[in-house]
């Protein structure tokens, strides 16, 4: 474990800077909100404030006040943030963020789960950064292969026989792997997610609730599943592009989370202009788009040669927290995904709840795993 903090080169900084103010800004359909991509007003806009107020040094020490670290693991070099909770009473968790987002996900959450709750309970955070994310080595790994190294820096690395684990979207996948493949290290899971149906499922067997759940997810690939089939299969080409221009990488994350956080049609509702540019800079700064978004391409191609132990029913204790803006699968779909024990559906939040409202958010996890 080697001590890291984040120190962003000035010229770094300064070359972002000359490529905001060059940007190229392609055509816009008259009155086109949201309906073609990413909203041009609201794109203007953000770029505007990312050039004139926005300060990242603000953000990096806000990063910085965490205690991060770098280890190797089998040849891979994985970057997390790791801070002990207070008090006597403390349980291990390991939290996995997905895409577009990163690590930082879960910053608001880390007082809220470090601070010992009413119970006296409060947890030791590990929270990493996926493979080909962040400040983690820019190698795109499956979920699989990510869930083993994530179970040897819990164990190996930071000495847990036992732990629990968290997550949503990729970090879905992440966790499920953890409990199939490790759950003699696993004590119990939590999810906002539990997996799509893709096609490969016996229908016949499904109840009526799961079928319909199935047919939303076929209509929601059509209309807004190009970019999973994008970087699923030519990641590569997509890169470029993305890693060269600042505004394109902010189009590209943005227009996500406008379409599955729970804004009312107002991102700001829900995630303002500087939570949302520093996730953008994680990637900018890191150069790590490509490396991120070719992991789509690494889970196709594994489930091509014969599937993921993620995608298995997962068998140790799982909750599940299913947010309004998360797409809305019955309980029966869950419970054919993993031993669900615990079903709550909320009324606020979306895809990207532990940013959204972690209020909420660490209170589902709290009632959850304390009672495990």
């Amino acid at each position: 474990m080697n001590p890291f903090s984040i120190n962003v080169p000035q010229e770094t900084l300064n070359d972002l800077s000359a490529r905001l103010k060059q940007t190229r800004w392609t055509d816009e359909p008259e009155n086109a909100g949201w309906n073609y991509g990413t909203n041009p007003g609201y794109l203007r806009e953000l770029v505007h404030y990312w050039q004139t107020e926005y300060d990242w040094r603000t953000h990096e020490a806000e990063i910085n006040q965490f205690p991060q670290y770098k280890t190797e693991i089998d040849g891979i070099t994985i970057h997390f943030i790791y801070v002990k909770g207070q008090g006597k009473n403390t349980s291990p968790l390991i939290l996995s963020h997905g895409w577009p987002d990163s690590f930082y996900r879960f910053l608001p959450i880390i007082p809220m789960l470090t601070d010992p709750t009413e119970g006296g309970r409060s947890y030791d955070l590990v929270i990493p950064s996926i493979p080909g994310f962040g400040f983690s080595q820019q190698t795109a790994l499956n979920s699989d292969r990510t869930a083993a190294l994530f179970n040897k820096l819990m164990t190996e690395v930071l000495g847990y026989s036992t732990y629990f684990a968290a997550g949503g979207d990729m970090g879905t996948l992440i966790t499920k792997s953890l409990a199939v493949q490790f759950p003699g290290n696993v004590k119990a899971i939590h999810l906002t997610d539990v997996g799509y149906p893709n096609g490969s499922e016996d229908w016949g067997t499904m109840t009526p609730a799961e079928q319909a759940f199935g047919q939303q997810i076929q209509h929601w690939f059509f209309t807004e599943g190009a970019f999973n089939m994008i970087q699923s299969t030519k990641p590569q080409t997509l890169g470029y592009g993305l890693n060269d221009s600042p505004v394109g990488l902010a189009s590209w994350i943005i227009e996500k989370f406008h379409a599955w956080s729970d804004n009312d049609g107002n991102l700001e509702n829900c995630l303002s202009m500087d939570t949302l540019i520093t996730n953008i800079m994680i990637y900018w700064i890191s150069q790590s788009i490509n490396s991120s978004i070719r992991t789509y391409a690494e889970n196709a191609r594994a489930g091509y040669m014969g599937g993921l132990q993620s995608s298995q029913r997962v068998g140790v204790p799982t909750g599940v927290s299913l947010f309004p803006k998360e797409a809305q699968f019955p309980k029966e779909w869950a419970e054919r995904m993993a031993n669900v024990v615990s079903f709550n559906i909320l009324g606020k939040g979306g895809h990207f709840a532990a940013m959204e409202q972690p209020e909420i958010y660490s209170r589902e996890l709290v009632g959850f795993f304390g009672k495990m």
